[in-house]
């Protein structure tokens, strides 16, 4: 079994040591259609289904985990799980919204971007993206029919975009020595990254009206809620000071007459 040192390890068992070893070709990102950490993606896959993949990504900066070695099998990809010559995908499940539309942020960019290298290198993984559904490379979930038992539309048109423009373009440069670790991911405009930190999802505050229904808020939608608060606040201590210079003035008034 081969564990990414980057990822935090959380085990899955019976299936670690169950299921069948693979030899990696392929690495299919996902959206796992809710806003999970690496960890609750665990406990799912631990406690709610018999399916998993080898690795979560959540939101937060380094939050990814493995759950199964990369040279055993993941059942998250259908036929690209193992085929028959013992060929298989590396699978990683990534948070999103509820409707899968939201594009990855930063943080996750970053960490697809480091899977991928590290996958190149350690199973030679090649640096294109997949021709047909057993072609070595990367991809996405909705790539081929093959990888999905009954059609999906996964991880999305925005993460579909990214994944062309930005995150293999980023796994190609990183890999062949075009870019550092420390520099901005191939591609990426500074509307990307506007829109990956001010679109992120958080929870909402616990006095939102509709907080039940509307449980996460984009972290924009915050700042202008706190503008909304701050301009209010800002004309009844106006009105306020208004009312008190009026005040002084009439009793000024009253004492000269009186």
């Amino acid at each position: 079994m081969a564990w990414y040192p980057g990822a935090t390890k959380m085990e899955l068992q019976p299936e670690s040591d169950q299921q069948q070893a693979i030899r990696p070709t392929q690495l299919i990102v996902h959206s796992i259609v809710a806003n999970w950490t690496a960890r609750r993606t665990y406990e799912y896959w631990r406690d709610s289904t018999n399916l998993e993949s080898h690795f979560g990504i959540g939101y937060g900066e380094r939050d990814i985990a493995q759950y199964i070695g990369t040279e055993t099998r993941a059942d998250a990809n259908a036929g690209a799980n193992r085929r028959s010559d013992g060929t298989g995908a590396i699978s990683v499940e990534t948070a999103s919204n509820s409707k899968a539309s939201d594009p990855w942020n930063a943080s996750q960019v970053e960490e697809l971007i480091k899977l991928g290298v590290w996958a190149h290198q350690r199973h030679g993984i090649p640096l294109r993206i997949c021709r047909t559904q057993s072609d070595p490379g990367f991809g996405y979930h909705s790539m081929f029919p093959q990888w999905s038992t009954s059609g999906t539309a996964c991880p999305g048109p925005a993460r579909i975009k990214q994944f062309r423009e930005v995150v293999f373009p980023g796994i190609v440069a990183r890999a062949t020595g075009k870019t550092t670790n420390k520099e901005a991911p191939v591609g990426m405009t500074k509307k990307d990254v506007a829109t990956a930190v001010w679109e992120a999802p958080v929870a909402a505050p616990d006095t939102a009206p509709d907080r039940e229904k509307n449980p996460t808020w984009w972290a924009a939608s915050y700042l202008r809620a706190i503008y909304g608060q701050v301009v209010t606040l800002q004309r009844t201590v106006a009105a306020q000071s208004a009312a008190i210079t009026a005040l002084e003035k009439a009793i000024e008034n009253i004492n000269k007459e009186s």
